[in-house]
């Protein structure tokens, strides 16, 4: 018994030796930087999808409030019985910039008559909140007063209060205000028709009073501040497959989204018909958020405008239509009279327009995207067009240019040798694939030419599941983001800017999965994909780090992934681990540096041994950091990281 004991303790002592000497240890190079991380490395791409503008962001509460969809009332009901035929009736007056269509209320005897609008998938009404409700009317023969009331799903009142249509031959506006007394995410509203009299009645709408920055008529409040909470470099925006169209008809024009609300030309949006498996016939573009209010929301959270304009054709994988190059310059003006726009003079014609909005100042416009995953000769021959005009005139706006639907192929190489013979400032490349790629990946950026154009990841998301959904954001999507990310921060000086995409997605009326950030009319979460995007952008710093093992990257070498950079205006060191195993990690960092660690460092953690697990409405937090407090001393960092987790440690040095 004595001999066997004494063997099992040596062979414990020597296996607890061999554990110790395969702790894993790191080298960070904190005095040689490898380069510089952009300000405006991680951002946001915006696109009108998954009712992310109109039912999402942009806080009109009222369908179709001018009657420009493809069906008039959609979205309307007429309330009261026996309504006398010539009532209500839809007129069509080309007279009218950009909305051409109005009601005709002929009320000639006092009956019971009202409208009741269904909202965006229902309305979201808070209690205690204020409620604007306006319209645009004209009215020859007074008498007639709308009784306006918020109902919540089970028809109880929340709110009301009355107009009166007063007698005037131009158009002109009429607006009451009242508080709501309930909360329903289910809500809708009714239109009282009351007296007798005609009128004629436009732009019915309703907003909430507590916007984004108290702005009337303006943003949702919690969706902006999310977004702001991100502190994003950039904000891509609008798009996305809208920027084509499914034809050049339905194209995304910037000019039919700025200047007076009223007069902004409604389009059907794309997503409408675009999947059989969630067709949405109601979704459409009024445009109330435009490139005016896009610009506005980019400065209002600092970040970069990025807009992207149709370079003469529509979606490929729809009709593919193409503009001939001979009519191309209408297209390439309206790229010029953009960037007159965000930061002309105020004496020109389109900075004099910004300036009528209500913004004076420039705008401050730095880049600019030509097409939207387009690809084929067809796409070459028009952005070179573009360029030379371009470079010609503004040769201080950085070009954006597409490098196809995905990440590698003939498609991508073809494209990849063009842009570089043209000498693009930046190649936008996407990836949508499953996390066994983002994983295999993270080490795609090493050996791309350091004097070459510029890299936008401008479409990122790990897919669990192909094709399109039901496609959860589960934390094994994110975690395999997170290690694909350390590849990208390592590689920040030709990498220079990053996002997931889509952005928004309503729970009640998405097209496509997964997506950043989920909401439905009164709540919004952030997915754990957002939160380890987050913990990017909130920990960019400013220098690349050279964090190595046995003088190679940390690119999945058992399952282990790390970039590092230092932060100037803080002077910590940030380092991101991720550990891509069942077990628990424990691993050294030797740092090579003159300088000393400051005693107290942050950790923040994501983990979750579940990699199922995704976070929901109902249990919005699910995944999320944590943090605590760790002190460290000496040249070598020693820290433990928990299986399948995303780990951020901030240590101050001097």
């Amino acid at each position: 018994m004595k001999k066997l004991f004494s063997l099992c303790t040596i062979l414990t002592i020597c296996c607890s030796i061999s554990m110790a000497q395969s702790i894993p240890t790191f080298k960070v190079g904190l005095d040689n930087p490898s380069g510089k991380i952009s300000s405006s490395m991680w951002g946001i791409f915006f696109e009108d999808i998954n009712l992310g503008a109109d039912g999402g962001v942009y806080a009109e509460l009222v369908k179709n409030r001018s009657f420009e969809f493809s069906t008039p009332f959609m979205g309307w009901k007429t309330l009261g019985k026996n309504v006398p035929e010539g009532t209500l009736i839809i007129q069509n007056d080309s007279k009218r910039k950009g909305n051409a269509r109005s009601l005709l209320i002929n009320k000639l005897t006092d009956f019971s008559l009202g409208l009741q609008n269904e909202g965006f998938r229902g309305m979201g009404i808070k209690n205690g909140i204020a409620y604007e409700f306006s319209l645009l009317f004209r009215t020859t023969k007074p008498g007639l007063t709308l009784h306006v009331e918020l109902l919540d799903e089970t028809d109880k009142v929340l709110g009301s209060s009355n107009l009166s249509l007063t007698q005037t031959a131009t158009w002109k506006y009429g607006t009451v205000k009242f508080e709501s007394v309930g909360e329903t995410k289910n809500g809708k509203l009714n239109i009282w028709i009351q007296g007798t009299g005609h009128a004629e009645v436009d732009m019915l709408s309703l907003f909430p009073e507590d916007t984004w920055m108290g702005r009337p008529k303006g943003l949702r409040k919690d969706m902006v501040q999310i977004l702001a909470d991100m502190k994003p470099g950039f904000i891509r925006f609008p798009g996305g497959c809208i920027v084509e169209g499914r034809d050049l008809a339905n194209r995304f024009q910037w000019k039919k989204t700025v200047g007076p609300i009223e007069e902004r030309e409604l389009i059907i949006n794309r997503w409408n018909t675009e999947f059989n498996h969630r067709l949405t016939p109601d979704y459409f573009q009024t445009f109330g958020l435009g490139f005016y209010e896009y610009f506005l929301m980019s400065e209002d959270i600092g970040a970069e405008p990025l807009p992207i304009l149709n370079c003469g054709m529509a979606c490929q994988f729809n009709t593919g239509e193409v503009v001939p190059l001979d009519q191309l310059d209408t297209y390439i003006q309206d790229a010029l009279d953009l960037i007159e726009f965000a930061n002309g003079e105020v004496h020109t014609r389109w900075g004099k327009l910004r300036a009528d909005m209500g913004h004076p100042a420039k705008f401050n416009l730095k880049m600019l995207g030509v097409g939207n995953e387009n690809w084929g000769p067809q796409y070459i021959e028009r952005l070179a067009a573009f360029k030379d005009v371009l470079k010609s005139k503004h040769p201080e706006i950085a070009i954006i240019a597409s490098s196809g639907t995905g990440p590698d192929g003939e498609r991508f190489d073809y494209l990849d040798e063009k842009l570089r013979e043209l000498k693009i400032d930046v190649i936008d490349e996407h990836y949508y694939r499953p996390p066994s790629w983002f994983l295999s990946s993270a080490a795609r950026y090493d050996d791309y030419d350091r004097n070459g154009p510029k890299i936008f990841a401008g479409e990122y998301a790990s897919h669990t599941t192909r094709p399109n959904g039901p496609n959860k954001n589960s934390w094994d999507a994110a975690l395999s983001e997170a290690a694909f990310l350390t590849g990208l921060e390592r590689n920040g000086d030709v990498v220079t800017m990053a996002s997931y995409a889509p952005l928004f997605g309503h729970v009640d009326g998405w097209q496509w999965t997964p997506d950043l950030i989920w909401v439905d009319n009164l709540n919004v979460y952030g997915t754990p994909s957002y939160h380890v995007q987050k913990l990017y952008s909130t920990n960019k710093g400013t220098d690349i780090i050279p964090v190595k093992r046995n003088d190679s990257n940390v690119v999945g070498q058992d399952s282990l992934y790390a970039s590092t950079v230092y932060d100037e205006a803080s002077n910590e060191l940030i380092l991101k681990f991720v550990n891509h195993n069942s077990t628990v990690v424990n691993a050294a960092f030797q740092l090579d540096s003159k300088k000393k660690i400051n005693g107290k460092a942050v950790k923040i953690t994501i983990n979750s041994n579940d990699m199922t697990a995704y976070n929901s409405i109902a249990d919005p937090l699910k995944i999320k950091p944590q943090e605590s407090a760790v002190n460290y001393s000496g040249k070598v960092i020693k820290e433990s990281f928990l299986p399948y987790s995303f780990t951020v440690i901030k240590i101050p040095v001097k």
